[in-house]
Parts: C-alpha cells; structure tokens; sequence
C-alpha cells in the first residue's frame, strides 16, 4: 500500500545540490518535491557494521540532510570483509566515527550525528525521539526488540534487514499502518537455537544486498513514493538467487501493538528477555568456568584432561586450541557425542566466547559428568591472554 511523506519538504535546493542530485531529479516519482523531503530527513542508522555499511553510503548518496549513526564498537580486522564502510587504516577507530568520516567523503552536504554509545533502554528513548525514521542494522534479537518496542512507542516507522550465511530478510515495520517485528516474531528463539553472523558467518556481499533494500525502502517512506514492504517479508536467497515476499499482518492480540496491549513501556533487560544464554546452561555454568589461562596451565601441568571445541568444523579450520578435539555442539544435541566421551578424564569444554560451551555443559552435566568444566570467553579469550599470534575471527 502507498503511505504519505514521512517527512514535509525543504523550503529548496541550492545550485549545488541540483547538481549533485540531478539523476533523482529527473526521474518523475522523485523530482524536487522528492528530493527536498530527502533533505529535511532526520535517518539514524543503529549499527554502522555489515547492514548499517552500505545503508550509511546509500543514504549519504542519496542527500538524507541528517544522519545519525550509533555504534560503540570498534573497528576489527574480520570486519573489512563486509563492513565496507570501513578500511585498514581504520582498524582500532570507533565505528562511528570511522563511519561519519566516510558519509562526509560521499556527501560533504550531509549533517552526521554521532552516537558513541551503546542503545540502552536508558537512551533509546532520547535519541529516536531526535529522527523521523530508523534504520535498523543491529545483529542480535536483544537490540532488534528493544529498537521495535522504542519505535512502536514512539509512534516510528523503521526498516529492518537481517543476514546470515547467504539469506537475507527486509521489511518496514510502522504499527501505524501495519505490523510490528513482535506480530511477526511474538518470542525470541530459544537460546542458542539461531547462530549469530559471528559463530555462522556471512557472505559479505549480502549486506550489500540487504542494506540497499533497506535504503529504498527509506527513500519510499520519506518521499511518499511506491509501495513500502509494511505488511510484506522480502526474504533473498543469495545461493539460489531467488526474492519471494510473504505478508505479515498484524496481529490483534499483539502484546505491544494489539488491541489490548500489555507491554505499554520498554522492558527492564531485553537481553534477559531474549536469554543469551538458558537458564539451565547459567545455572551449569556457576562455579564450573574457567579462564584460558587456567585451561593453560592445566595443559602445562600434564593434568588428565579432556578438551573439547563445540564449534563448526569451518570455524575449528580457522584457529584452534592446541590439543581440543572438535565435536560440535549439534552432536550433543542429538546425543551421539556423549558415548564419545572419556570415562576417566575431566571434560573441558570450550567454543569462541563461552555462549554455545555452557550450553553443552549443562547437557553434559546431565548426563553424569559433574566435573565438567567450560572456558569462559572461549577461543577469542585464549587469542588474547594466552597466544596472540593466532588469528582472530
């Protein structure tokens, strides 16, 4: 369905920005009416990483007036395979800043707001309440309910893209007009059950595909052109090369936007409500967690030990511990690692930050072996406090 501007135009566009925008001028849908509502736009982008890379050149190219971007990471080595936004003499700079450096490059035009912070139910509030629209890049469910509940509050549409190994998934999500990310994922997923892009990977090229999604979806809403994917699931197959859209609507006994709604404020811990981890595995995983040091030392001492590495055999390919065998993490799920498992060594179980280790544990302290231990921080505490040399992923 067709929607209103989003945004009223500006009073006009200098000589200057004719030119600059002179492709979008000529083109009918756009036009100066089009453009002008470009530059009156206030767009944050919250993450300035793999989605909010190609989202933040897009809308700097297009002559969004104002763009904040939200980022308290920094940039890394691995991420340059993706985050494009970003480059080598960058690595070790606050992603935000890295970022708002590269948007000025584009579009010396455009006015940037940098947010070196986390979002926090704390800020979210403040800080959407400053932009017409949002763009959603963020890379775990905690975020991605706290960014829709502060949206729905607020009375704001935002775009939303999703990457994972070669899929992708985009939608606008606006209450007004239609459904909300929780009428389409009413609970988070169970902890564990999705691997994030860090644990599963992701095809680089692919947030060029959804960002660039997201971006004419922004371009529509603030402009009032097309038709917006409110109500509509675009879900890309990178492998297959295939784009299907599914309609979601929106649901009535939604808890945030239904008819009678019982979240009416932000949660107190959205990473509780999503759970990094079960219960069960924190429970497992009190008073059974060592450090990479203390497995180390363990090593080193000749100790009757056992070291397992719950991850992907792709990843263990990349860097290892010295002496872990690999049995991932699914073999546990399914059973068939346990009766692989010595009798008369103490298991030690480890992964890349500790979250998929203290999910096996507890599935291994079921089965009888209460000795179990894990390693808190996983293969990347083991890169920094023990061997450097390794190479991070």
């Amino acid at each position: 369905m067709s929607l209103p501007p989003l945004v009223e135009p500006a009073a006009e566009l200098t000589v200057e920005e004719v030119r600059r925008y002179s492709r979008h001028l000529i083109i009918p849908d756009v036009g100066m009416a089009g453009q002008k509502r470009l530059k009156n736009a206030k767009v944050l982008c919250v993450g300035a990483g793999g989605l909010g890379s190609p989202a933040l050149l897009y809308l700097a190219a297009a002559g969004v007036g104002t763009l904040g971007i939200i980022d308290f990471d920094v940039v890394d080595e691995s991420n340059l395979q993706r985050q494009i936004i970003h480059g080598q003499s960058d690595i070790g700079r606050l992603k935000a800043e890295s970022a708002a450096d590269s948007v000025k490059e584009i579009n010396p035009l455009v006015k940037v707001i940098v947010h070196n912070t986390a979002l926090t139910t704390d800020n979210v509030m403040e800080i959407f309440s400053g932009y017409d629209l949002i763009v959603d890049g963020t890379d775990n469910f905690a975020t991605r309910y706290m960014v829709n509940d502060a949206a729905v509050l607020l009375g704001k549409p935002y775009v939303w893209g999703s990457i994972y190994r070669f899929d992708g998934q985009a939608s606008v999500f606006w209450a007004e007009h239609g459904p909300c990310y929780r009428c389409l994922y009413p609970e988070p997923p169970p902890p564990g059950m999705v691997p994030s892009c860090a644990e599963g990977g992701v095809l680089g090229v692919l947030c060029a595909s959804i960002g660039s999604i997201q971006v004419n979806e922004a371009i529509k809403l603030l402009a009032g052109i097309g038709e917006p994917l409110v109500g509509r699931l675009m879900i890309y197959d990178a492998l297959e090369m295939n784009y299907r859209s599914v309609k979601v609507r929106r649901d009535p006994e939604c808890v945030l936007c239904g008819k009678n709604p019982t979240v009416t404020q932000l949660l107190d811990d959205y990473e509780a409500f999503c759970g990094a981890v079960s219960e069960e595995a924190q429970e497992a995983a009190s008073g059974s967690t060592i450090t990479a040091k203390d497995l180390k030392s363990l090593q080193d001492a000749g100790e009757n030990i056992y070291v397992i590495d719950v991850r992907e055999p792709n990843e263990y390919e990349i860097v290892s511990i010295p002496g872990a065998v690999l049995i991932p993490k699914g073999e546990f799920l399914n059973g068939s690692a346990l009766e692989k498992l010595p009798q008369d060594k103490r298991i030690i179980l480890h992964c890349k930050s500790g979250a998929r280790s203290a999910e096996v544990l507890a599935i291994v302290k079921n089965a009888g072996f209460s000795d179990a231990v894990h390693v808190g921080g996983g293969v990347l505490s083991w890169i920094k406090t023990v061997d450097p040399s390794l190479p991070a992923y």
